[in-house]
């Protein structure tokens, strides 16, 4: 777990950063910041939905996720724990809502193949050096978010923290089934969430990404049949 710890430290430590650089900045800056980060979200999503090599993996993922997101309506839940975690947290002073800097920056922090064969590396193997490279892109990332989106970055700390600490404590059982073409589809459809995620930043849409969060895990299985 030590990758992961690190990790989380780096996102804890970048966060606290930007809060302090965001104090200082006007707000018509952070609003120029904000953009051009939306910008680079948009570039990175699509340099990571190019990696898939099955589109029809893509759109089932999507569409049957999307489903099932629907049903459960991870937004709203999603929304209404940032409304509660904003009403205990927030000071009144007009930052950006929890919930869209949570979803954002862990979405950024837990998809892609980094993660994934990271974690697996330091479960089987306790070599940590992938993790230790994510951590300081990881960190670098988290200033540049919480001086834009706010205080609400932190809690995506948490979110990686448990999402690489199953993958390292779970690997040697995992593994068998995160295969190379299974890694590739799961960036390809994460990515697709970016993208969709950097146009809500650009206030061009405004799409409930939360509720395509289970398309993420539907790779594993489709790509057993496809």
């Amino acid at each position: 777990m030590l990758g992961t710890i690190v990790n989380t430290a780096a996102i804890l430590l970048g966060t606290l950063l930007g809060l302090l650089l965001k104090k200082g900045l006007p707000e018509r800056f952070q609003d120029v910041i904000m953009k051009g980060l939306a910008l680079c979200v948009l570039l990175i999503g699509i340099s990571g939905a190019l990696k898939g090599e099955n589109t029809l993996i893509a759109i089932l993922s999507i569409a049957i996720g999307a489903i099932i997101g629907e049903i459960i309506d991870l937004d709203r839940r999603l929304n209404n724990l940032g409304q509660l975690l904003e009403a205990r947290f927030s000071k009144g002073d007009g930052e950006q809502t929890v919930a869209r800097a949570f979803v954002t920056s862990s979405l950024l922090f837990c998809v892609g193949a980094m993660a994934i064969v990271g974690s697996l590396q330091s479960g089987l193997t306790g070599d940590h050096e992938m993790i230790y490279t994510k951590s300081m892109l990881d960190g670098i990332s988290s200033i540049i978010f919480a001086s834009s989106l706010g205080y609400g970055v932190v809690f995506s700390a948490v979110a990686v923290f448990v999402y690489q600490g199953a993958i390292v404590l779970l690997a040697q059982w995992i593994a068998p089934f995160l295969s190379d073409a299974v890694i590739a589809e799961m960036t390809c459809t994460g990515s697709l969430l970016i993208i969709a995620l950097s146009l809500n930043m650009l206030g061009l849409t405004r799409i409930k990404v939360a509720n395509y969060l289970p398309a993420l895990l539907l790779p594993i299985l489709l790509c057993l049949f496809l």
